[in-house]
């Protein structure tokens, strides 16, 4: 008997024995009328609400129980909002008032715990050294979904700092407040970046939607690995402002959902100007196509287009091959024309996070964007990067410190700006690198999308700002997920769009994790 499949058996006796109590005590199956929950789109969701067959509140209390049924096995949620119940009474009293409502009113929605709300819940990059620390306002990105009627439902959990307090922490499925995380599909595969709380919680269907951010994979790879969609975005398409950062040239916040449209709907509402944003929103919203990204929900989307694909070295030694080739295949029959076997010049630098430079860069970066951050709290038991790191060394048990380190904060400690030769020059190799790879394979071959498998491409997007959408594809042989990313130019959201709907409606490759699929 084989390593996974202990692990999976030892899963199925921990899920059992997690959903007993929480049946006996709890609703957890959709119970109050012929409307299934499970699964449900946003527009399901909102047509069971016109129908009368739905509420707000009977929609929370679901999320609710279904997150005290599955989040002790799979750790995605770090907290939920006290406050949530209260908002959807609201919500659902508003909905006779007003009948010319977002499709997100009355929504509910998790929220990485990176995005700052001024409301009961922390906000803390899943670290105790920012655990009490009080936020000045709601993140930009939040103002807008509660201008939009979404209902906040709580936190996701994710690395500590997202990963970047130690090269031991890059990709750990574990955070001090949430501690370890499991993939829904596969327990001894990793849910991947540090949007992973999003992406298991929306797989699991323990909320409709979800947002994450991403400075280097954190959305497209937890996405992948939990068969989700997730958009990411343009940089500066979407206000950072009130996200825990780590580089202004490269954040982003974008939706996490079960399907395109809905990921779409959630993008409308959190895209735009933000002057507490200034450079990069002003810069990208030129972007933005009046009448908003959802009339790019075409079923027709791919006729016409021109797709790139890069198989080396992502399709090397993959064992879903036969899958991929028939993806293809459905790109060719929806109208697209794929230009196949393509390269980009010095791909394998690119893709070394050291290598490149990428993480010099970001070390900087991180310095001065934390420092900031951390002065404009109301409170904080932190008040600078030099201080988290005093706090790590004092609480190592907390922390685990000893066991993880934080030797990513010390280097970035010791950086002196970004004006340094160093950096400049860096600066410098890292724009060569986009404008002479990934930029020259999309211009000189008239592509609308560069298409790849899985989510390792993403440096490749991340060092140029460049947007991404991962689309579920299908599973391996042990049932673990992958997806298809397709990968535009700035500002290539409505292609992109495009290309992911059709072909998202034309494969609907997406299960939800056997485990986890009661309903």
């Amino acid at each position: 008997m084989g390593r996974t499949t202990i692990i999976s058996i030892c899963l199925v006796v921990l899920i059992a024995a997690a959903l007993k109590g929480s049946i006996d005590k709890h609703q957890t199956k959709d119970e109050y009328s012929d409307f299934v929950i499970s699964e449900a789109t946003i527009e399901d969701i909102q047509e069971a609400f016109n129908r009368n067959q739905l509420t707000s509140r009977k929609l929370v209390e679901f999320y609710l129980n279904k997150i005290e049924a599955l989040n002790p096995v799979l750790g995605a949620v770090l907290e939920v909002n006290p406050d949530a119940r209260d908002q959807a009474d609201k919500a659902d009293s508003e909905r006779g008032e007003n009948q010319n409502r977002s499709l997100l009113h009355g929504i509910p929605i998790l929220l990485k715990d990176g995005i700052a709300t001024l409301d009961k819940l922390n906000t803390t990059a899943g670290s105790y050294a920012l655990l009490g620390s009080k936020v000045p306002r709601d993140a930009h990105v939040v103002s807008k979904l509660r201008d939009a009627g979404a209902i906040i439902l709580g936190k996701t959990s994710l690395p500590v700092w997202y990963g970047f307090r130690s090269t031991k922490t890059i990709g750990l499925a574990w955070c001090p407040r949430g501690g370890s995380a499991l993939n829904p599909y596969v327990a001894s595969q990793s849910p991947c970046a540090s949007s992973f709380g999003s992406a298991i919680s929306v797989a699991t269907n323990m909320v409709a939607v979800s947002l994450g951010t991403e400075t280097d994979g954190s959305i497209i790879c937890p996405a992948d690995h939990n068969s989700v969609v997730g958009i990411k975005p343009t940089v500066g398409l979407t206000s950072r402002d009130g996200v825990i950062p780590i580089s202004p040239r490269q954040d982003t916040i974008g939706p996490m959902c079960r399907t395109v449209s809905d990921a779409v709907h959630v993008l409308d509402v959190i895209v735009g100007f933000d002057p507490r944003d200034y450079e990069a929103t002003k810069s990208a919203e030129k972007f933005i196509p009046s009448g908003g990204y959802k009339q790019f929900l075409n079923k027709q989307g791919l006729k016409g287009k021109i797709i790139g694909v890069l198989r080396d070295p992502f399709l090397v030694g993959s064992n879903v091959t036969s899958i991929f080739e028939d993806h293809l295949n459905v790109l060719r029959e929806r109208g697209a024309t794929v230009v196949d076997n393509l390269e980009v010049e010095n791909l394998s630098i690119i893709l070394d996070f050291f290598q490149s430079g990428e993480v010099t860069i970001l070390l900087s970066e991180f310095k001065l964007s934390i420092n900031k951050y951390l002065q404009e709290l109301t409170y904080s038991p932190v008040r600078s990067l030099a201080e988290i790191i005093e706090f790590n060394t004092n609480n190592p048990s907390l922390e685990k410190t000893t066991e993880y380190g934080q030797d990513l904060f010390i280097a970035s400690e010791m950086t002196s700006g970004l004006e340094t030769s160093e950096i400049i020059e860096a600066l410098k190799v890292m724009d060569e690198l986009s404008k002479n790879g990934f930029e020259r394979v999309m211009k000189e071959n008239q592509l609308d999308a560069l298409l790849v498998i899985g989510s390792d491409v993403s440096p490749m997007l991340a060092i140029g700002g460049y947007p991404a959408i991962t689309v579920p594809a299908g599973y391996d042989s042990q049932g673990m997920p992958f997806g298809i990313c397709f990968g535009g130019l700035k500002g290539t959201e409505p292609k992109l769009i495009e290309i992911a709907y059709d072909f998202e409606q034309a494969t609907m490759a997406r299960k939800p994790p056997p485990h986890f699929s009661f309903t």
